[in-house]
């Protein structure tokens, strides 16, 4: 097999799963995909309140070289995030202004660096979401090969091309493609069972009845005491 690739196409989950998958958001995705897909919590917002989900371009390039995510835009499609990772670790700005606004372009939505960010002040203005690593304004040179669109690892969880990226102030968590549509569907009967449990609590009625936790807290031993021992 050729050691350096850029896969032009693939197989993508269809809009209205990705788009539901964002209306779930973060955390109840990941919950109704059995805990599954977390990526690393120091991959995290550069902003505050953006809320996306999208197929995902993967991008693996060598530390402090974006070639490869030059590379990547001819293959990017509406409604795409950018999944890229080096293949060693580092803190480099990958990504700026003017790569982001060649992204946007082409119709990307955001971008999941497990690396480095620059020009934050730009790309919030610009509101284009990124979750990274870490803000650096280290650049980066334009001169070693990588690929594009095979799986690679991003925050410790393997991302394929095709995959659904989900974003937002809790972090990000991928979800594969063969699994988005169970997902989804486990995801909103989530919200529906939480939602009534929210009006139980909101009346006041206690975790540990609702849950029926009582048993549980005896058969470990936890003993109410009226006031402490003295």
């Amino acid at each position: 097999m050729t050691a350096h690739v850029v896969v032009r196409d693939f197989d993508r989950v269809e809009s209205s799963i990705v788009d539901g998958l964002a209306g779930l958001g973060v955390s109840t995705a990941h919950e109704a995909d059995h805990r599954r897909g977390a990526l690393a919590p120091q991959i995290r917002p550069i902003q505050s309140g953006a809320r996306i989900a999208g197929t995902a371009v993967t991008v693996s390039c060598p530390p402090g070289d974006n070639l490869m995510i030059h590379a990547a835009v001819q293959t990017c499609r509406a409604g795409d995030i950018l999944v890229v990772t080096t293949t060693s670790p580092s803190t480099d700005g990958m990504l700026g202004e003017l790569l982001a606004t060649s992204l946007r372009a082409h119709g990307v939505v955001g971008v999941v660096l497990d690396a480095g960010v620059r020009d934050v002040a730009e790309l919030r203005a610009m509101a284009f979401p990124v979750w990274a690593r870490a803000i650096s304004p280290q650049g980066t040179v334009k001169a070693s090969p990588g690929s594009v669109n095979v799986p690679v690892i991003c925050g410790g969880q393997p991302v394929s091309p095709g995959d659904v990226i989900v974003a937002d102030d809790d972090g990000v968590v991928v979800v594969p493609r063969t699994r988005a549509a169970a997902v989804l569907q486990a995801g909103r009967a989530r919200e529906s069972a939480e939602a009534a449990k929210r009006e139980r609590l909101a009346s006041g009625e206690l975790g540990v009845d609702m849950y029926g936790l009582r048993p549980l807290l005896a058969q470990l031993g936890v003993v109410y005491l009226d006031r402490p021992p003295s």
